[in-house]
């Protein structure tokens, strides 16, 4: 960073200053977890020659630096957790209704504004690409984009089918009704990435009228765009902007980030570890359960992680189960499994 032609290239000048900020955010905490240890231990030392009334309250005061201590170096544990290729990426979020109709149609939009909300609380930007309603109410597919540090690391724990169990507002006998909705998390890959190429002559660009917000252009010029991967069949679309060009470059970083995903899956076998397996949307595959009635709970079935406050997972509250999940899926653990398993 310090060399006469480092801002010859902006682009490549900023991966190199990310990637500086990135090691500092893990180095530094580190170094000061290590002074606060150390001057723990001078207080200790001088505590020993005080008075009682002294000692006890160095006590307090230590006993409360200590659980503040300990806070942080969780947080520091859970970056270092995020060591995958792509975990500081932005991530690619969508949620699709499953077996339930209009019931797993709302139950995909209250995911929506759960993970608007967590993204929220996490300091994300998080931006709805393409969205598909349904037909009585919620929707039946959504697209959104969380920009922020690590979003792809910490959403990549809710890959998979989640069902929800509740009184439907939708039904006028009050029953009780269970419904899925399967959520799929990839990371960002952008159009000038080198790690992967799609020559033009396999995928088809589509124009067409945005719906929803978005001035006068909205009912005049087809803004909006989707592009169709020919040899894959995958179809991606983007109007949240104004601009044809704009929505063209979400769409293609879009399917970029799809077909690498895809290749990933497809060349590795051992990537279930990361990304998991979905299943059918449908019984017997989610990887939570959130129980409106007759009893109120989230349980994540794969780590075991449960809560009774429901409202405040809806809200946004999602930090247990995703930390639960690194802490107990974490590539360098699953490793060390493998490891034992052999010996």
């Amino acid at each position: 960073m310090a060399a006469d032609s480092f801002w010859g290239n902006r682009e490549s000048a900023q991966k190199i200053i990310d990637e500086a900020n990135t090691l500092r955010g893990k180095i530094e905490p580190l170094l000061q977890a290590e002074k606060q240890v150390e001057d723990a231990r001078m207080m200790i030392e001088l505590g020993e020659a005080e008075p009682p009334a002294a000692q006890a309250k160095m006590e307090v005061e230590l006993n409360r630096d200590a659980t503040r201590l300990i806070k942080e170096l969780d947080a520091l544990e859970l970056k270092v957790f995020l060591n995958g290729p792509h975990d500081r990426n932005n991530c690619i979020l969508s949620i699709n209704s499953g077996a339930g109709g209009t019931e797993a149609c709302d139950w995909a939009s209250m995911l929506m504004r759960m993970y608007q909300r967590w993204a929220e609380t996490r300091g994300w930007e998080v931006e709805i690409e393409d969205a598909l309603p349904g037909e009585g109410a919620g929707i039946k597919s959504v697209t959104m984009l969380l920009q922020g540090e690590n979003a792809y690391g910490f959403c990549k724990a809710e890959r998979g089918v989640h069902r929800l169990v509740r009184i439907s507002p939708f039904d006028s006998n009050k029953r009780r009704h269970t419904s899925f909705a399967s959520v799929d998390a990839i990371a960002q890959i952008e159009e000038t990435s080198s790690e992967i190429v799609i020559p033009p002559t396999e995928f088809r660009v589509d124009t067409f009228r945005s719906g929803g917000k978005g001035g006068q252009n909205v009912n005049k010029v087809e803004t909006a765009v989707r592009i169709t991967h020919i040899p894959t069949g995958l179809v991606v679309a983007s109007q949240a902007q104004r601009s044809q060009h704009q929505n063209r470059a979400t769409a293609m970083t879009l399917l970029l980030s799809r077909i690498y995903a895809q290749r990933l899956d497809a060349a590795k076998a051992d990537m279930e570890k990361f990304y998991g397996e979905k299943g059918s949307v449908s019984w017997g595959n989610q990887i939570r359960s959130y129980v409106f009635q007759p009893y109120r709970m989230v349980k994540d079935l794969r780590t075991g992680v449960e809560t009774s406050n429901v409202q405040g997972v809806m809200d946004g509250d999602l930090d247990a189960f995703v930390n639960g999940w690194l802490r107990a899926g974490c590539p360098l653990k699953r490793m060390q499994g493998v490891k034992d398993e052999e010996e």
